[in-house]
């Protein structure tokens, strides 16, 4: 008797914080679904070790979109359904876009550590926010890399028909345009053909120095592979979505010398140096978006405490008029809910490892 009234004084357990990771975790571009779930599960591990948030324990949830717009928006209902109050995720932007459509409804906040379409967080909603740039960011930063390196070379401009491959050549070629720099071609492939021959021939006959590729790192190492495969020699670059190993294993020594476009390598920062420490503990090379994540995930909790509540849109004013400290280092957002952080800088891979672009 005495246990239950002991009990009843003490109040009701209070609930666990349901938050959810969404990506490809299934699919041609499940490496980065898998970078993310990574990331994901270790810094819920961390907050949960330091206390949880708001004195109470996080349990993540996993959406996978396999970067299929519709997918996505399935998977986000369901996520709504479980009563998640944070997604962190997507990564594909045409499964972020869509998605988070429904998360505004139901009062959700979306940090996507790798959507880069500027439509993510330029269409207004009040819940949506991402811990990397922008396509529009990051076509400059190509642009001005090309007409610094390839000027009066022939240049192909690809695209896979995407909301992120398309967008991030129109914006790299509205930036050479405004630089006086015409391309030798335009052209767009389909996402998911392994079969690049007759692409690779029309290249060859316009003589390209130069591939410029909006789209995502399987079809960019299977075009790297079949161009040398028929002797065309062109140098290839691109954007964030080339920062897997998986790309290397795909474009075999074809790949040498990819260049890319992606922010600045946190696994380089000391801000993260004790986070990459315990990851390569446990033999994990915190690559890509790992960070990006976890850094989210970071960002989310402070505002939660900032704001004293996980109610989106209060955790969603936190987010805008607070700094945050993180393994990207202090950051914060705008309000479009863009990353106030430093922009893109160019790698370059080579042997098996991409890293700076020093030239």
């Amino acid at each position: 008797m005495a246990a239950a009234v002991a009990a009843l004084a003490a109040g009701p357990a209070r609930a666990d914080i349901k938050i959810a990771v969404a990506g490809p975790l299934t699919g041609q571009y499940a490496a980065f679904g898998d970078q993310m779930k990574t990331g994901a599960l270790a810094a819920v591990d961390a907050l949960n070790k330091a206390g949880g948030v708001l004195g109470q324990k996080l349990v993540l949830a996993q959406g996978d979109d396999a970067c299929d717009p519709k997918q996505a928006v399935a998977v986000a209902n369901q996520l709504v359904s479980q009563g998640v109050v944070a997604v962190f995720g997507h990564y594909c932007s045409g499964s972020s876009i869509p998605a988070s459509a429904v998360y505004e409804e139901a009062g959700v906040v979306e940090i996507s550590p790798a959507s880069t379409n500027p439509k993510y967080t330029d269409d207004g909603k009040f819940n949506t926010f991402r811990t990397c740039g922008r396509d529009d960011q990051q076509g400059i930063v190509a642009g001005d890399y090309i007409a610094a390196h390839f000027k009066g070379k022939h240049i192909a401009i690809l695209n896979d028909k995407s909301s992120y491959g398309l967008g991030l050549a129109q914006e790299t070629q509205k930036r050479l345009k405004a630089l006086g720099i015409e391309p030798a071609m335009v052209e767009s492939y389909t996402a998911g053909d392994r079969d690049y021959t007759a692409l690779v021939t029309k290249m060859k006959q316009a003589g390209i120095d130069l591939i410029y590729l909006g789209g995502y790192h399987t079809e960019a190492g299977l075009i790297l592979r079949q161009a040398r495969e028929q002797g065309l020699q062109a140098k290839m670059m691109s954007g964030d979505a080339m920062v897997t190993q998986e790309f290397w294993s795909i474009a075999g020594p074809a790949g040498e010398g990819m260049m890319m476009t992606f922010s600045p390598d946190p696994r380089k920062s000391p801000a993260a140096a004790k986070v990459v420490a315990e990851f390569k503990a446990k033999n994990i090379d915190p690559e890509g978006y790992v960070l990006y994540i976890y850094g989210a995930m970071q960002a989310w909790a402070q505002a939660v405490t900032k704001a004293g509540s996980t109610d989106g849109k209060k955790v969603a004013a936190a987010l805008r008029s607070n700094k945050a400290d993180t393994v990207l280092g202090q950051i914060g957002f705008d309000a479009k809910g863009d990353v106030t952080a430093p922009g893109y800088v160019v790698y370059r891979w080579h042997e098996g490892t991409y890293d700076y672009a020093v030239d």
